[in-house]
């Protein structure tokens, strides 16, 4: 089984972890190309002008803007899955968890970065800033990574068995599925929700985790507190399970 889910906005600072190479991410064989992305950023934020910073990161701050000029390739990392702050991975709580959840996430999960593309997990990354759907100048992350990396998910994911994609629609930029796959909706009082669909990302995550799904009847069966199953709908190659959030 193999987990698609997005990054946050918001990062953990710092790390402990030496900085990036070859060995810091997964699909070695396109590290080449995943450079092309990196020394794009890192041109881009050690010349941009304070006003085309501040469109990139979405900061207005100039004091605050100006940390983000440092070179990536210099700086300290830490797991992709511990850089990440946001509301999804507050509720998935990766350092509280039990070390084989822990180990389920940094083998089974993907996570779609604005700069680096599709990571694992434990994946070493530094610090940066993006606003989702920005360019770097003129460079389009979601055009580059939809066109270098789908053929090496592709294969990748055919041979992981059940897909389970609890991104956010915006990533399909990246990466569209062309495998069956499982996807989830979030429903409160019968209509759809935004902050508590990133909440419940993030437990669903962490109750596959804890309980080491592995495949789509133990997902099925998985009870989750606070969720119920409406409805599942199929579309061509999705499966999408509706939740109703309790009141």
């Amino acid at each position: 089984m193999t987990i698609l889910f997005a990054p946050s906005e918001g990062k953990r600072e710092g790390g402990t972890l030496p900085p990036i190479d070859k060995t810091a991410f997964c699909f070695e064989n396109l590290y080449s190309r995943r450079l092309d992305a990196l020394n794009s950023y890192r041109d881009f934020v050690s010349s941009a002008d304070i006003p085309a910073l501040s469109k990139l990161t979405g900061i207005k701050d100039k004091k605050q803007i100006e940390r983000y000029r440092k070179d990536i390739f210099k700086e300290p990392t830490m797991k992709a899955v511990e850089r990440y702050d946001g509301v999804a991975y507050d509720y998935l709580g990766y350092e509280s968890l039990p070390q084989e959840a822990k180990n389920y996430i940094d083998e089974h999960l993907i996570i779609f970065s604005n700069l680096f593309g599709p990571l694992c997990a434990k994946d070493r990354i530094p610090n940066y800033k993006i606003k989702q759907g920005e360019h770097i100048g003129a460079f389009a992350p979601e055009k580059f990574y939809r066109e270098y990396f789908s053929e090496a998910l592709d294969s990748y994911l055919k041979k992981r068995g059940a897909i389970v994609d609890l991104r956010a629609g915006f990533y399909d930029k990246f990466y569209k599925i062309g495998l069956p796959y499982i996807t989830m909706k979030f429903l409160k009082n019968g209509k759809s929700v935004s902050h508590w669909a990133k909440a419940y990302r993030g437990i669903l995550l962490k109750e596959m985790a804890k309980s080491a799904i592995i495949d789509e009847d133990d997902l099925m069966a998985m009870d989750i507190e606070g969720l119920s199953i409406v409805e599942i709908k199929r579309v061509k190659n999705k499966k999408e399970i509706v939740y109703e959030i309790a009141t």
